[in-house]
């Protein structure tokens, strides 16, 4: 069978396989890679097979979807295994995300023994508990090592760039993901995997990379491996993360319904997500997403729930209740499914009705203000809450902005709300119906939306009540018609700007764009783009002096290069540039979350 998809590779595999070439293959590493990437496949159970060309084949066994040895790569050409095919295969698969305890190859001199300190967590008699007298706990000596490594190798992707960031980076990070995880350090470890994966997006020209995703995972990973060696007690466990997401017993709940959204992923996942709420306003998940894009995203909606003795739909649950006993939640408040839970169907209630009425109670200020907690760049994984927002509007009509065009609404408090798109997929219903309900100016929706961190009030709408009056819309999924809007026309209203909103004219892109320059060019090419003197002025003009010192600092450690005594160039300082960057891209999200806090709050003359 023909599948161009490869199964994933285990990061410690990739390592091990690039670490083992030699120094003339690895520089015919990345051509093999683009190469292996574009030849036939097929598949045979377990088993992918590569034609090399029309005599040699490469083949990846795949037990359980994972390649999980060295020897699961096996080639037919005459200098394997010592061959550049194998390597160049698991550099063009994607990385598996193991859990720390599950071996992935076969010990070698380069594999790091697991660390023989606890796992966080895994403390289970009350006795051997810490003693709240002594001091906080703090890293052991080999997971600094392991941050040290994940550190100096997100510093060699920044000095590089993504042009310079070929396979040998890549393996580099792959090997300090691994070693992290032995070391019970699974976030630092997600996060190398991550900034794996843009970068091999970013290489291969994929049309949903975006520069200011590999800015964050590249800023999370530097941030994490640096917090390893400074952090204590309960900020080390955090900054350590879980390997799985814990479930924690919640005893029993009665839950109402509220919508159901489509979930697809770049990784090609997809499935559903229904939203549903407690009385105490608490809200919870259930989901089911697999391998199956979008396709399985539309045919999962009808499948029934797998929580208890229930046999409704997902749909049907996003309108109907639930009444569960033994129910297990995780931070992020999706529940557990485990042989214990026991639900059954339950009466619903209307969006207009208790309990699910005082969602809609609370000042949009205030669910933005808890939203972006959740939705921040670097919040804190286990930190839980949710980034919806449940506001009544005023449908105003289209707002012309410079990527398209999106919905213009004004909610209760007065704060004009842009509404856009959650999924452009034309498969899905999101698209159409935005469309259809920016020609029907002055209707008034209670709608559900998702944050989006912008100098202006912006969500993704995911969920409205229908336009008559009667029952609710799950965007993705349900179609509205021309019939059910009450006007067909509908103005183009020039983009808004609140009277003095700072958000609106602080010249913070200035300091971003240069963040972001740096990770397509890598530092050299930072440091040619000359002086910034007069960037920094506008920018402390603005009323921002420690961004203008930022960015000072930052160009000028890009443009620094030492020489020896006999004027030869020294090697680049590329921790101390890293440093400098990290900062920039930290203060530039702080400051981002600030200004779309203060967004959201009522323009001071609609103050009653």
């Amino acid at each position: 069978m023909n599948d161009d998809r490869l199964p994933s590779v285990a990061p410690e595999v990739t390592a091990t396989l690039v670490e083992d070439l030699s120094p003339r293959l690895r520089k015919r590493l990345d051509a093999a890679v683009t190469k292996i990437a574009a030849r036939p496949k097929r598949r045979d159970g377990d088993t992918v097979t590569i034609e090399v060309d029309d005599e040699t084949e490469l083949r990846l066994h795949a037990p359980g979807g994972v390649v999980a040895t060295t020897d699961a790569i096996t080639c037919g050409c005459l200098l394997a295994p010592a061959c550049v095919h194998r390597a160049a295969a698991a550099c063009a698969a994607p990385a598996a995300d193991l859990p720390p305890e599950q071996p992935v190859d076969r010990p070698t001199a380069k594999a790091p023994e697991p660390d023989p300190s606890p796992a966080p967590g895994s403390v289970t008699d009350p006795a051997s508990a810490p003693d709240p007298a002594s001091p906080p706990e703090v890293a052991s000596p080999a997971q600094r090592a392991a941050a040290d490594a994940l550190w100096s190798a997100g510093a060699a992707v920044l000095e590089a760039g993504v042009d310079g960031a070929g396979a040998v980076t890549q393996s580099s990070l792959l090997r300090a993901a691994h070693t992290a995880r032995l070391r019970h350090l699974p976030r630092a470890a997600a996060a190398a995997l991550s900034v794996v994966t843009l970068l091999r997006a970013a290489r291969a020209g994929d049309p949903s990379y975006r520069t200011a995703d590999l800015v964050t995972a590249l800023a999370e990973l530097l941030s994490t491996a640096h917090r390893v060696g400074t952090a204590s007690g309960a900020e080390l466990a955090a900054v350590r993360g879980r390997a799985r997401r814990p479930y924690s017993p919640d005893g029993s709940l009665r839950l109402y319904g509220l919508f159901t959204e489509p979930v697809i992923t770049d990784s090609g996942h997809g499935g559903v997500r229904t939203w549903v709420a407690a009385p105490d306003g608490r809200l919870f998940t259930v989901g089911d997403v697999a391998p199956g894009g979008v396709g399985r995203a539309l045919g999962t909606a009808d499948r029934a729930v797998r929580l208890g003795e229930s046999a409704l739909t997902h749909r049907e649950l996003g309108r109907a209740g639930l009444a569960v006993s033994g129910a297990t939640a995780s931070p992020d408040g999706r529940l557990g499914a485990g042989k214990g839970v026991k639900a059954v169907t339950a009466r619903g209630a209307a969006w207009t009705e208790p309990p699910l009425a005082a969602l809609w109670e609370t000042p949009p200020s205030e669910q933005a203000a808890r939203a972006l907690r959740s939705t921040a760049r670097y919040a804190d994984p286990d930190g839980g809450g949710s980034d919806l927002i449940f506001l009544d509007v005023d449908i105003l009509g289209a707002v012309a902005e410079s990527g398209g065009s999106c919905l213009l609404a004004r909610c209760s408090s007065g704060v004009l709300v842009r509404l856009t798109v959650a999924d452009d997929d034309p498969a899905l219903a999101h698209r159409d119906n935005v469309t259809l309900l920016a020609a029907a100016p002055g209707t008034r929706l209670r709608i559900i939306g998702r944050l989006v961190p912008a100098p202006h009030p912006r969500l993704t709408l995911l969920a409205c009540s229908h336009p008559s009056g009667e029952g609710t819309i799950d965007l993705g999924f349900d179609r509205l018609r021309r019939a059910d809007l009450p006007d067909p026309n509908a103005p183009v209203h020039p983009a808004p700007q609140r009277p003095g909103d700072f958000g609106a004219h602080a010249p913070l892109y200035l300091l971003e764009r240069r963040v972001e320059q740096t990770v397509p060019a890598g530092r050299a090419a930072l440091g040619l783009l000359g002086d910034v003197t007069a960037d920094a002025g506008r920018i402390r003009r603005g009323g921002l002096p420690t961004a203008a010192g930022l960015l000072t600092a930052l160009c000028a450690s890009a443009a620094r290069r030492d020489r020896d005594l006999f004027g030869r160039l020294l090697p680049a300082d590329t921790d101390g540039f890293a440093s400098h960057w990290l900062a920039a891209a930290r203060y530039t999200a702080a400051v981002a979350e600030s200004l779309c806090e203060a967004a959201w709050e009522p323009a001071p003359e609609r103050v009653a």
